[in-house]
């Protein structure tokens, strides 16, 4: 269940932010489908996604060679496949082999639904015409009720402008690891920031629409001892809104991850670290514990619930930009797509 809210000054009531949770809540009653789920990949977001799963009634079983694992567990899919015979695969390895993993799940013969963590691949060129299975993006902060009850406002109002922030420095992502060694900061590992916040990309896609035209100035601009991208500014249009600002980082000292959003008659905002959405100066208040948003989306993927789940397409849409992006930034260019 999410958490419960919290006004900080008198906004429209009922609450958007309210009534989104409820409904959420109701979605959540109905019961997820139940069996077997294996997980590829044991670090810590394959960990949280099992822990979760299990708590929702699932049998759940890894891939994964790290020790220490409190599921059956396997080093090899074709073994794991075999002998589980699960319903329901969650891809959470590096994401420069995720391309890999979905492949070998296709020669193998799975044909249930695969949740693969963002991003669905390293490069576009990584995804085959089709497969035999089929495939959701774990872009989660979809289901965050702030994010929902933002949406909800947006809806009916032509957008102007909207800018999507993330930064947070990498030294200090996983506590007790050493950062230069972690696949975030090995480009070939599909590591940098363009992917691991591409959380903001799958936002301004999802609010925004399609993007049209993209240009941006990035890579690894930092001192940080690392070969992957660290910074990223993009400016894009897109098919409601003109002028999107996307500014993704590897540096600031103090998490922020913000969204900002100029419609008709509105500019909402939402904070995500401080558990704040803004609309017109009423800030309604909503603190989230981070499993929440986790938990929401593998309710809706055992369901099979699309309401709100990232497809394959739009994977394929945050992939394009990510390209796009890349490219604009070496060329000095827009790209139109």
């Amino acid at each position: 269940m999410t958490s419960p809210i919290h006004r900080t000054r008198s906004p429209h009531s009922p609450s958007a932010c309210i009534e989104t949770m409820s409904a959420a809540s109701h979605r959540a009653t109905s019961r997820p489908g139940r069996g077997s789920l294996l997980v590829v990949g044991y670090g810590s977001i394959g960990a949280r996604h099992g822990r979760l799963a299990a708590a929702l009634g699932a049998q759940v079983a890894y891939v994964t060679h790290r020790p220490g694992v409190p599921f059956p567990h396997f080093t090899r899919i074709e073994q794991a496949l075999d002998e589980t015979k699960p319903r329901y695969v969650v891809v959470a390895n590096a994401t420069g082999r995720h391309g890999e993993t979905l492949q070998a799940l296709a020669s193998a013969g799975f044909t249930g639904r695969v949740l693969v963590e963002k991003p669905l691949c390293s490069k576009v060129e990584e995804i085959p015409a089709a497969w035999p299975f089929r495939v959701r993006i774990a872009y989660n902060l979809r289901f965050h009720p702030l994010v929902q009850a933002l949406r909800t406002a947006l809806a009916a109002r032509p957008i102007v402008s909207a800018h999507f922030y993330a930064g947070q420095y990498l030294p200090q992502w996983r506590p007790g690891t050493e950062y230069r060694t972690a696949y975030s900061a090995r480009r070939q590992e599909g590591g940098g920031v363009l992917r691991d916040l591409s959380h903001e990309i799958d936002l301004a896609l999802w609010l925004c629409g399609r993007a049209h035209a993209i240009t941006a100035i990035g890579g690894h601009l930092s001192a940080l001892e690392i070969d992957s991208d660290d910074v990223y500014s993009i400016l894009s249009s897109h098919e409601r809104c003109r002028a999107v600002a996307i500014s993704i980082n590897y540096l600031d000292r103090e998490p922020r991850r913000v969204m900002t959003i100029n419609a008709r008659d509105l500019t909402a905002s939402v904070d995500f670290v401080a558990g704040t959405l803004t609309l017109n100066n009423e800030v309604t208040a909503c603190p989230v514990e981070r499993d929440v948003t986790y938990r929401e989306q593998l309710k809706a993927f055992l369901a099979d619930d699309m309401s709100t789940m990232c497809d394959l397409q739009g994977g394929y849409e945050v992939l394009r930009v990510i390209a796009a992006a890349e490219t604009a930034a070496a060329n000095r260019s827009w790209i139109r797509l």
